[in-house]
């Protein structure tokens, strides 16, 4: 289990200590754009944590691709911080950056998103869909994927769910060109598709360069951050925050049963809702980061788009002796091409790509953490 897990649990059997997740201190705790004191508003912290879908390691689905795999444990971690950071946009743009997760919640909206991410062939952003879509980017069923090539499968499969309303953009080569975004997303002057924009980066060699710390930690204050891919070498994690020199992080290394919390009218279905969330968070020092990682915000409207590239300007950058990117109006070749790439990418991808899973094997329906 996770450390925090075993901090609560404690070390005699029966009794339970306070969890090391949020630091008694008076710095500011900060979550997805959202500031917090930990001394007085720590219970809020925690339900604004557990608000969050929390996707891990599952066992028991329907068998992946020819080697028909049952469960992602080993290989999926990656998988499903992708999985984390599309959930959270889906409900920020959908339920809204204040709603709050109950056990009791029964929202049909709230349904609909965790629905689309069960390990199942129906669901499109499943730990199947992701799989099969990486073969896109030369990643084999069962092999770990690094932030780059889940970001781009993220942005193939959104184009398969109407409902979702997201369109991705990853910018690359730490460049954010911003005519091609809103090409990408503006049909006329009037219409703005909601934007989940991704930024991969690689800042440093084997650690991440300190002069870069500062920097990271103004997007988790920013208005429309949806957090962070990134992690250990070969352990991804999904940041959601932070708080003094420690980032704060939701670990997909628990495995759980797989199952289906339907319209939550059943026991068993109440059950597995609850696996998808965590109270506690973990940290992890920015030093201690793989450089290596993605940092992630939704944009409902253009002028949410216009004002975060202001803020990347004004906060970002000027936080940092090195931009941790750029921030440009027209791009230069080769990227004069990306949004045409864009828009057009979903003719090579057929759905016979996007719906390429074996039909056999039963999910197990009852909920169990593994250790």
């Amino acid at each position: 289990m996770d450390s925090v897990f075993e901090a609560y649990l404690g070390q005699d059997a029966g009794i339970l200590s306070e969890p090391d997740d949020i630091p008694k201190t008076n710095d500011p705790v900060w979550i997805l754009g959202k500031q917090y004191n930990a001394i007085q508003e720590l219970e809020t912290i925690r339900r604004d944590v557990q608000s969050r879908l929390w996707c891990t390691y599952r066992r028991g689905f329907v068998p992946i691709g020819s080697p028909q795999l049952t469960s992602d444990r080993g290989w999926g971690c990656m998988l499903r911080c992708g999985q984390m950071v599309l959930a959270q946009s889906l409900i920020d743009l959908h339920l809204g950056r204040d709603w709050f997760w109950t056990p009791t919640t029964r929202d049909p909206t709230y349904l609909k998103i965790v629905n689309r991410f069960e390990d199942g062939r129906k669901s499109p952003f499943s730990i199947h869909q992701i799989t099969l879509m990486g073969d896109s980017e030369n990643k084999k069923v069962g092999e770990w994927f690094g932030p780059n090539t889940v970001c781009q499968v993220l942005r193939k499969l959104v184009k398969y769910d109407d409902w979702c309303s997201i369109v991705v953009h990853v910018a690359m080569d730490n460049v954010v060109v911003t005519d091609e975004i809103i090409n990408l997303c503006q049909d006329n002057q009037d219409s703005w598709k909601p934007l989940l924009l991704i930024v991969p980066l690689r800042l440093g060699l084997s650690d991440i360069n300190p002069i870069y710390i500062d920097a990271l930690k103004k997007c988790f204050e920013l208005p429309g951050t949806v957090g962070m891919i990134g992690g250990r070498p070969n352990r991804a994690l999904y940041f959601i925050g932070y708080v003094g020199d420690e980032a704060l992080y939701l670990d997909p290394h628990t495995t759980q049963r797989s199952g289906s919390i339907g319209d939550k009218s059943t026991e068993t279905e109440v059950e597995m809702d609850e696996t998808f969330h965590q109270k506690y968070a973990a940290r992890i020092n920015f030093k201690d980061i793989d450089p290596s990682l993605a940092v992630c915000f939704l944009c409902k409207t253009k002028d949410e788009f216009t004002q975060l590239t202001k803020r990347f300007q004004s906060d970002v950058a000027d936080t940092a002796i090195q931009p941790l990117f750029e921030v440009t109006k027209t791009g230069q070749a080769p990227w004069l091409s990306r949004a045409a790439n864009e828009q057009s990418s979903a003719a090579g991808c057929t759905e016979e790509d996007f719906d390429q899973l074996t039909n056999n094997g039963e999910s197990d329906d009852e909920f169990e953490f593994i250790t």
